[in-house]
This record gives C-alpha cells, sequence and structure tokens, in this order.
C-alpha cells in the first residue's frame, strides 16, 4: 500500500512534468539522443555505388547474384538514471530541497524515455547500492521509479559514485544513457586537493555509454549568510565545526574556495568528455534542461 503523502506527491510530479515533457522535451529528447548502432533491415540486389562491404555473401553465392545487407538505425535505446539519496541531498536553503529536485528530474528524464519508445532503469545509490530497478518501457513502470526515489529510506549515510558508476557498466553492457543526478560531495565537500574517486570509473563509462552529470547546488553552498556564530554540522559524517559567520574573511574565504571547487568540477567533467547540468535549489530545473537540450542539438548539427 503507498503511503498517502507519497502518492500525492507522485501525481503532482507526474502532472507537472507530464506538460514539461509535453510541451517541451519530446521532440528535443528524440533528435539529441540517438541509438548508437545498426540493426539488420533486409538484404536487396547490389546496385552500383553500393558499399561491397556490405555484400550479404551467404545470400549471393545461393542465388548467384550480388545481394547486400541493409541496415536501419537502432533506435530504442536504454536510459538510466543513477540518483544520490545521500544525507546531503536532503537539504535546501530555497525553494525545494535537492532530493525533491533529483525526482522531478528522474521524472522529466524518465517520461521523456517511454514517449520515445525507450526503456528506462533506476539506481538509488549513497556509499552502497540501494535499490536497482532494471530498465522497462511503460508508464506503470515510470510511475515506480517516481515512487521509489520520493519514498526510499537509505541504509548509508555517505556518497561513493565511483561504486555506483562500476555497478552501472557492469549490468549494462550495450550502449545506454546514464544520468547520475547528485551533489557530488564525497568526503570533505571542500577538498581541492586530489582528485575525486570517480574520475577513472567515469571516464571509461563515458568510453562506451552516454555518461551526463546532473550536479545538485543549494547558495548557500556558495555565500555564508552574516548571522553571527553557527554550529554546522556535516550531514553525512556528522562533524561539527563553529563558524564566525559575521567575520567578513571567513565568508570571502568560505566563497572563493565554493568558486573554486565548482570551477574544478566544470574542468574535470569537461576533461572526461561528460557533459553536466547544474542544477540549483533557487532557480527553476526546468530551465537548465531545457539550455542543456538546445546546447546538446545545437552542438550536434
Amino acid at each position: 500500500m503507498i503511503p498517502k503523502d507519497i502518492f500525492e506527491k507522485v501525481r503532482r510530479i507526474e502532472i507537472t512534468t507530464n506538460r514539461l515533457v509535453s510541451d517541451i522535451f519530446a521532440g528535443q529528447y528524440h533528435s539529441v539522443f540517438k541509438g548508437r548502432g545498426m540493426e539488420f533491415d533486409e538484404v536487396r540486389e547490389y546496385q552500383i555505388g553500393d558499399d561491397i562491404r556490405s555484400i550479404d555473401w551467404n545470400v549471393t553465392a545461393r542465388t548467384g547474384i550480388p545481394y547486400i545487407k541493409k541496415f536501419v538505425e537502432e533506435r530504442e535505446m536504454t536510459v538510466m538514471v543513477m540518483v544520490d539519496a545521500s544525507p546531503s541531498c536532503q537539504f535546501a536553503t530555497v525553494r525545494e530541497i535537492k532530493a525533491k529536485l533529483a525526482a522531478q528530474i528522474a521524472a522529466v528524464l524518465a517520461f521523456s524515455a517511454i514517449r520515445n519508445n525507450d526503456k528506462i532503469g533506476l539506481v538509488i545509490f549513497t556509499d552502497e547500492i540501494e535499490r536497482f530497478i532494471p530498465p522497462r518501457k511503460g508508464k506503470g513502470h515510470v510511475l515506480r521509479i517516481i515512487r521509489e526515489v520520493l519514498g526510499f529510506e537509505p541504509r548509508g549515510r555517505g556518497t561513493n559514485i565511483a561504486n555506483v558508476v562500476e555497478f552501472f557498466t557492469k549490468i549494462m553492457a550495450r550502449h545506454s544513457v546514464c544520468f547520475v543526478i547528485s551533489d557530488f560531495f564525497e568526503g570533505k565537500a571542500m577538498d581541492l586537493s586530489t582528485a575525486p574517486d570517480f574520475v577513472k570509473p567515469m571516464t571509461i563509462a563515458n568510453r562506451r555509454h552516454d555518461m551526463i552529470a546532473v550536479t545538485l547546488n543549494d547558495p548557500c553552498e556558495c555565500e555564508l549568510p552574516d548571522c553571527g556564530l553557527v554550529s554546522i554540522q556535516d550531514a553525512e559524517t556528522n562533524e561539527r565545526v563553529i563558524v564566525d559567520t559575521s567575520d567578513p574573511l571567513v565568508r570571502g574565504t568560505y566563497h572563493q574556495r565554493a568558486l573554486m571547487r565548482l570551477e574544478g568540477r566544470e574542468r574535470l567533467f569537461r576533461s572526461m568528455g561528460v557533459d553536466h547540468i547544474d542544477i540549483w535549489t533557487d532557480v527553476p530545473y526546468a530551465e537548465r534542461l531545457i539550455q542543456f537540450f538546445a546546447q546538446r542539438r545545437k552542438r550536434q548539427r
């Protein structure tokens, strides 16, 4: 039995995202994400100018007439949505918490996928694989995915993106489109000294699959408000520190390090060849998704 509050949330998200998919994403999704590879269609007689590498030698030998294999683009795809359910995603200082944004984005992607007759799957992760729903088609399947993202109670307290990407590459042999929805906070959020552990596995995965990072951000992660002494607790490690937010030097240092982290992350994804969508809790997520679809379509022309 689905709890009433979860059912109502799923229904609201379904109405909102369905309208968004219908009005905006249906055509763009189809043009931006294309199946990789070709599938056999039929054989026909060889014509002057055909590529001799396409000759079907078995049919040619049987008939005594040269035939070639005709292929069509393989349109059906598999889309995997991997959602970070760690405690740091239960946070926001404006509009909606990151976890709810993740559910809404997952819903838009899922409804877009089934409109295009694609399969959609889900992985919920923290520092472990919490839930895996194999890719399938159908509206009922999409609604199940949204329910899982909204109502799931994780066991883990940390974040391990490398682990979930490695899991994805093991279970998905064929080319797939994969959205990793996370705030990408692993360990100490402001640690800029070393490259994240997910760099190597995500780079390897991106060679076979279409990896897209959807990063969840909140303005307070970049700008500290001036409100005196504040006790701040890390949601994943439970570590507490006292911060004097009235000190301009403290706020300035915090801001500069945050900018360095964001810029470094952007460079990192670019170097990996991974597309990146920045989502902020104070900006409607649809605007960012529209921008991503438009830029990607323009790049592919």
